[in-house]
């Protein structure tokens, strides 16, 4: 993961203190629940506990909230605790230090839970595409727009030059916005959110094209697209995706619908555009747990997305009469958020409870400023 040393910090105790991680992680994973549930309760009100969807069980199940990047986003937008502790990835942590109060604190359990889609738009990287962009006369016309798994510096980025962060729940919204305002889009940085929702608008594949950061690495300017093929797109598609929903391929559709005639197939708009076309529906972890809420009993679906939040359904509307299995039986979690153990997690609150902050995210001041006005409009959005 490639943190920017300038805009994370991490307050590490003193040597030799009892509260180290090294003492933590020599211990058995069960004898952590007690601990962080006393911790919990020393530190009240003070600190809320976030837990995204993806996050494995023995952590979530301590959250003082759950959901996708955006419940959170608001979340931590109207907390007033003092201290937020985020058990998800760097980018998610970034964004509720832009969004905090004065005075707040948001902790990573570990900080080497990061995105490896957020790693693929890389804000030298993007610099130099918006060079190109100027270069060819575009830029006036195009409105930036990046996912929230991204950095704060490609937040700020998009929010300096008119454009916002969405999320896969408003997704569709910031479009329309983006298209108020601009001929066409830059979206950051993974291709098949973009994609699928530009197509559920009604743009055509051949009005959407893939800029690839790497492709002057083989002598291609211009992110491997000419300037007729990017004048005469709507999309410009950052060449990234994320690990886990890419893993999922048209031909797993294909095989869950012979082995359970009748199941409904829903998915992530994160999968490929081919995956997504065989699906019944898509959407967001919210609006995927939604779908599965409102069926009738004897439903049975497979869901395109992490597998920790599948099974957690499953084991959640079982009791409904409905059947939730992976699309993919070799499941995919994700990896970087499964790095956040209740190891890491009792470790920081009782580093808090003992008054020492550990794994503080800061972002910059002058990259929050930037990076705010972009989460502000895609809370404005909504």
């Amino acid at each position: 993961m490639n943190l920017v040393l300038d805009e994370l910090t991490a307050a590490l105790p003193e040597a030799g203190s009892t509260c180290s991680l090294e003492n933590y992680l020599a211990l058995p994973d069960h004898t952590m629940d007690e601990r962080i549930s006393r911790a919990r309760a020393k530190l009240g009100a003070t600190t809320l506990l976030l837990g995204h969807h993806y996050q494995r069980d023995e952590v979530i199940r301590f959250a003082d909230a759950t959901g996708d990047s955006y419940k959170l986003s608001r979340i931590a937008a109207e907390t007033p605790a003092k201290y937020i502790v985020f058990c998800g990835v760097h980018f998610m942590a970034e964004s509720a230090d832009v969004l905090g109060c004065p005075g707040q604190q948001v902790i990573l359990p570990d900080l080497n839970a990061g995105c490896s889609m957020a790693d693929m738009a890389e804000i030298s990287q993007v610099e130099a595409c918006w060079e190109a962009l100027e270069g060819l006369g575009l830029a006036d016309e195009i409105i930036p727009l990046t996912y929230m798994n991204s950095t704060a510096a490609i937040k700020a980025f998009c929010g300096e030059r008119g454009g916002l962060v969405c999320t896969s729940s408003n997704a569709h919204a910031a479009f329309e916005w983006a298209f108020e305002r601009g001929k066409r889009i830059l979206f950051l940085p993974d291709q098949h959110l973009g994609r699928n929702t530009g197509y559920a608008m009604g743009i055509p594949l051949d009005e959407m094209v893939v800029w690839d950061p790497w492709a002057i690495q083989i002598g291609q300017s211009q992110g491997g697209q000419t300037e007729q093929s990017i004048a005469a797109s709507r999309i410009l598609l950052w060449k990234g995706h994320c690990a886990v929903h890419q893993r999922f391929l048209p031909s797993h559709v294909d095989a869950v619908r012979t082995r359970y005639p009748g199941i409904q197939v829903i998915v992530h708009p994160e999968c490929r555009f081919e995956v997504c076309q065989k699906a019944d529906a898509l959407g967001s972890t919210e609006r995927l747990i939604a779908l599965v809420e409102q069926a009738p009993s004897g439903t049975t679906f497979a869901v395109g997305t992490e597998i920790h939040l599948v099974n957690r359904m499953a084991r959640r509307f079982a009791s409904e009469g409905k059947k939730v299995i992976t699309l993919d039986d070799t499941g995919c979690l994700c990896t970087t958020m499964y790095r956040i153990s209740p190891h890491h997690l009792a470790w920081v609150l009782e580093n808090l409870v003992e008054g020492r902050i550990v794994n503080r995210i800061q972002v910059r001041p002058s990259v929050k400023r930037w990076a705010k006005v972009a989460l502000d409009r895609m809370l404005e959005v909504g």
